[in-house]
């Protein structure tokens, strides 16, 4: 170990050096972006070009020889049990290669007898039966009409609340022990079941409960309290689920939409019993993800079996109704919040109780704003799952996050004008982050606060009003980050990582880590990524990507680049210790003498110099095991919106998003993904909503025409702030940015809709009928 010097905190704010020990293979502390030449500059988008021409290639776009095209038989039933099927006219059918049934276990192995026949229990519409594998996606529609299917249907529930009732039916008979899907918590191991209902989970990574929420509560001068409720928002990334299947007797290779080919190598071996040296998973291009690509899926073990069936490549992408059924989606939740203070604002408890559901999967929590935005000694959540015969949820874009914000960020405003305060005042009391308080004083700036006028006071029918929410993400990390760079006699620099680049700009900031450590341009580094014949790199999600393969990435740069020094000292006959790469060139800081770049890869003992390295520990150590940084990703979101008091129609006018993602590496790149988190924070916070049909158990408008999403029309103006902030934890001291933005945005236009019209929403989505209802006008 050594003692390095770094910078720390907020330039212009409280700017100051921390000395750290790190470890003697760990390269310099790097200074603030200002003194660096192309980390924390916009640099273009390395594949940019490739995706406006069409040159990227997604899964969709891989065509192998000989390959087939796969479809999906689905349940037209919410709940049933399966007596028989009979796909021997399928078979039959001309152009068709192979049928695949899904069985219970997965592996698609014939039951060994007993009354188990091996078929999966319906448990809800939509739900996956059997693939077929054809010449072209038209016969192999026409094939799934023929298979036969008898099922024995059964009692189901698709509303959250009924399945609550007593005597509701069951959607699972046992106690049902499985991993969470829907990322929000409340999904842990070990609660009790009853009918439909799982929990409380009253536990997050940050801990449990704190202190005596009664008497936090009997000790406040002002109690505000308030019933919310968020709606089931389906994934709807540009690229549907899917993926291409080869089996050949040496090795599968899976070209696959994903947020993590080693997640999905992982799964192929286990349930194919291969070893995971026999299984190859590519994703070069993604059409993006929000939390839902992570795993194999039944659809890729029906492609993968469909492939090995046949003895061809299957293509197998899900259709748009598919993806609203079957793949993921936000939990509801049913939220009752209450929150006490003293007359100086000083919160005395925090009671959080909530329902919400992930259909048949788990994790329908509110996650953990509540728990961890201001300071305040007592604090309880209870939260419970509920089971319908829904589709099941999955992780999307800060779990379970939004929905805490939500409630809680409306009745922190509440409580702002009980007490007679201004609601960026009592934040700024009760809220102890450094980064988070100049982010509310330059977004205040921004959007002209001081201009807000009191609730409901704007005349007119169009009335206008602005709002202010909050929120707080972890720093994850995955510390199985490695990457590989290469350098070659001919001049070429790659670096190598099996990390995905959903749509983010991952391969654009591994060039400029490399860049900057090599003393290049960022477009003389090959950036290979998405193979799983590459070093593992971390799964893209959970905004923990930058904090974990960039520090990996400028370390293995760094080693490439401490040999190619020790080689070209001698020929320069200086010691390496005084060379430098700078600009292309090598160069003597003692004598000033130089020799290129590409001439001392010319001169290299071997063909090529090969260095990895891998995540290692914060500096200081973590804050939570090996996956969770000090400090949050901290973010203050303002929105202005003008709602029409005659029709109810909403339109946001204005955000302004304040962030911290700490060393920015590109800013554009952050505007581009702090944009892309806000639109999605609006069409959930306005239009997004999936509709069941109580009585046939069948989403209504699975569809991208009947389910809302933003559009161009849509989208207002969006100033991004972002907050450069070291905290001298790693080689680059970055972090990711993709969950925040989306985390507060509906609270913050819930908060501008109050400001405008003087009447608070307390449901999403926020359309015109719910305005109108609360302004008594319907």
């Amino acid at each position: 170990m050594r003692k390095e010097k770094f910078p720390i905190g907020i330039p212009g704010v409280n700017l100051r050096e921390i000395e750290r020990e790190v470890p003697v293979t760990e390269p310099p502390a790097w200074p603030i972006n200002d003194k660096l030449k192309h980390v924390g500059k916009s640099v273009k988008r390395t594949d940019a070009i490739l995706k406006v021409t069409g040159k990227a290639k997604y899964t969709a776009d891989i065509n192998l020889p000989g390959m087939l095209q796969g479809r999906m038989l689905r349940s037209p039933h919410p709940s049933a049990k399966i007596l028989s099927i009979d796909t021997s006219a399928a078979e039959a059918f001309p152009g068709v290669k192979a049928v695949y049934v899904l069985r219970s276990n997965m592996s698609g192995a014939e039951p060994k007898g007993g009354e188990d026949n091996g078929y999966p229990e319906i448990k809800y519409a939509g739900q996956a039966i059997a693939g077929v594998a054809a010449k072209d996606g038209q016969t192999a529609e026409e094939a799934l009409k023929l298979i036969k299917v008898e099922y024995q249907t059964m009692p189901f529930v698709v509303d959250m609340d009924e399945a609550r009732e007593p005597g509701a039916p069951l959607v699972f008979e046992q106690q049902v022990e499985q991993e969470e899907t829907g990322g929000g918590g409340g999904g842990a191991k070990g609660l009790e079941q009853q009918g439909n209902v799982r929990g409380p989970s009253t536990k997050s990574f940050f801990g449990g409960p704190r202190g005596d929420v009664e008497q936090g509560m009997a000790e406040a001068d002002v109690i505000v309290e308030g019933i919310f409720r968020t709606q089931v928002q389906t994934h709807s990334a540009l690229e549907t689920h899917g993926i291409v299947a080869d089996w050949k007797p040496d090795m599968l290779t899976v070209y696959a939409s994903t947020q993590s080919t080693k997640g999905v190598r992982s799964e192929m071996a286990s349930i194919f019993d291969l070893p995971e040296s026999k299984v190859r998973v590519i994703c070069e291009y993604m059409g993006g993800g929000f939390g839902a690509k992570y795993g194999a899926g039944n659809f890729g073990v029906t492609a993968v079996n469909l492939s090995k069936i046949s003895g061809q490549p299957v293509k197998l992408m899900l259709d748009r109704k598919a993806e609203h059924l079957a793949v993921g989606n936000r939990p509801n939740s049913w939220q009752e919040l209450k929150i006490g203070a003293k007359k100086d604002g000083t919160l005395t408890a925090i009671k959080q109780e909530s329902y919400g559901t992930a259909g048949i999967g788990l994790g329908a929590g509110v996650g953990r704003v509540a728990q961890a935005v201001y300071e305040c000694p007592n604090f309880l959540t209870e939260q419970y799952d509920v089971f319908t015969n829904a589709g099941p949820g999955a992780a999307f874009r800060a779990p379970g996050n939004p929905q805490g914000a939500f409630a809680l960020e409306q009745l922190i405003d509440e409580l702002a004008e009980k007490l007679g305060t201004d609601a960026l005042e009592l934040r700024d009391k009760i809220d102890n982050s450094v980064v988070r308080k100049e982010e509310r004083r330059l977004a205040a700036k921004a959007i002209n606060w001081s201009r807000r006028k009191k609730p409901g006071s704007d005349t007119g029918v169009i009335k206008r009003g602005i709002g202010v929410a909050q929120s707080t993400w972890p720093r994850l990390i995955d510390i199985d980050s490695t990457a590989e760079v290469r350098m070659y006699r001919d001049g070429t620099v790659e670096i190598r990582s099996g990390v995905m680049d959903i749509g983010t700009g991952t391969r654009t900031i591994l060039s400029q880590i490399v860049a900057e450590e090599l003393g290049l341009e960022p477009e003389q580094i090959s950036v290979k990524i998405g193979d799983t014949l590459f070093p593992n790199g971390p799964a893209s999600g959970g905004s923990k990507v930058s904090g974990s393969i960039t520090p990996a990435a400028r370390n293995a740069a760094y080693k490439a680049k401490q040999e190619i020094l020790k080689q070209a000292a001698p020929k320069m006959e200086e010691k390496a210790a005084d060379l430098e790469l700078k600009d292309g060139m090598i160069v003597s800081k003692t004598s000033g003498k130089t020799m290129s770049f590409k001439d001392a890869l010319k001169q290299m003992r071997t063909s090529q110099i090969m260095t990895s390295a891998s995540r290692e520990d914060d500096y200081g150590g973590f804050m939570v095991g090996t996956f969770i940084s000090h400090g949050d990703l901290g973010s203050v979101q303002m929105a202005e919106v003008s709602v029409n008091t005659e029709t109810g129609f909403v339109k946001v006018e204005k955000i302004v998003a304040a962030h911290s993602c700490g060393r920015p590496l590109n800013p554009m790149q952050i505007q581009s993904q702090v944009n892309g988190g806000v639109i999605q924070g609006i069409s959930y916070a306005l239009y997004e909503d999936r509709v069941m049909d109580k009585n046939t158990g069948h989403m209504l408008n699975a569809n991208l025409d009947q389910y809302k999403i933003a559009f161009s029309m849509e989208i207002p103006d969006i100033e991004v702030i972002n907050i450069e902030e070291y905290t001298a934890r790693s080689s680059t001291d970055a972090f990711g940015i993709a969950e925040p933005a989306n985390i507060a945005t509906a609270a913050a236009v819930a908060n501008a809709i109050y400001n405008a019209i003087g009447v608070r929403l307390y449901e999403l989505p926020m359309t015109p009928d719910k305005v109108l209802k609360a302004l008594n006008l319907v």
